[in-house]
């Protein structure tokens, strides 16, 4: 084995909310999981630019620390109806098939619950998400801002009939993600400081 790579022990993991420590292990656990092509998805578009929802992005540990899962909740909208947006959902390959996808869906569900808010969308696969409470029933006036399977779009209500009725677009809300600003550029010359007579 060797020493510098992650040690994949399950079940023993943990749920631990993301850290700023974590963005290197995420993103590359959703290369690993995903692919490259995940940030041409329909969703990638109401993330990008945005921070996930306050409190709703975790993580997996091994025993070892390391990040072996990863799922996160955004703050969208549907009209004038605050939604969550969850995804993506991500289980390093060599962990899947021990609980760690379910783990991590069961508790973003119900610290969301604990926060207050009234439903959960996501793009997936149904026979999955089923096992949550998820379907396509109330979803079929969402509008996603590309393509999507209409079957694969799926919510769950958290607060009973907050789906009810909702229909058009969805759109970006939330906190936007701060962008590194330029830092100006020094002149390699010491600037000249002009007297005043």
């Amino acid at each position: 084995m060797t020493p510098d790579l992650p040690i994949f022990t399950v079940p023993d993991f943990v749920i631990d909310a993301e850290a700023d420590a974590d963005v290197q292990a995420r993103e590359a656990l959703l290369d690993r999981a995903m692919g490259e092509g995940r940030k041409r998805k329909s969703s990638e578009k109401l993330r990008r630019g945005r921070l996930p929802s306050p409190g709703l992005a975790f993580v997996a540990r091994n025993g070892a620390g390391a990040v072996i899962g990863s799922v996160r909740l955004w703050d969208v909208a549907c009209g004038d109806k605050p939604l969550l947006l969850l995804g993506p959902l991500a289980v390093e390959p060599s962990a899947a098939g021990h609980g760690v996808g379910s783990a991590l869906m069961r508790h973003a569900m119900a610290r969301a619950a604990e926060l207050g808010h009234g439903a959960i969308i996501l793009v997936g696969d149904a026979p999955y998400y089923a096992r949550f409470g998820f379907s396509a029933l109330k979803t079929g006036g969402v509008m996603m801002p590309g393509p999507v399977e209409r079957d694969r779009l799926l919510g769950h209500e958290l607060r009973s009939g907050h789906l009810d009725g909702v229909g058009g677009l969805l759109a970006a809300r939330g906190r936007r993600a701060e962008r590194a600003q330029p830092q100006p550029q020094r002149s390699p010359v010491p600037a000249r400081i002009a007297r005043v007579a």
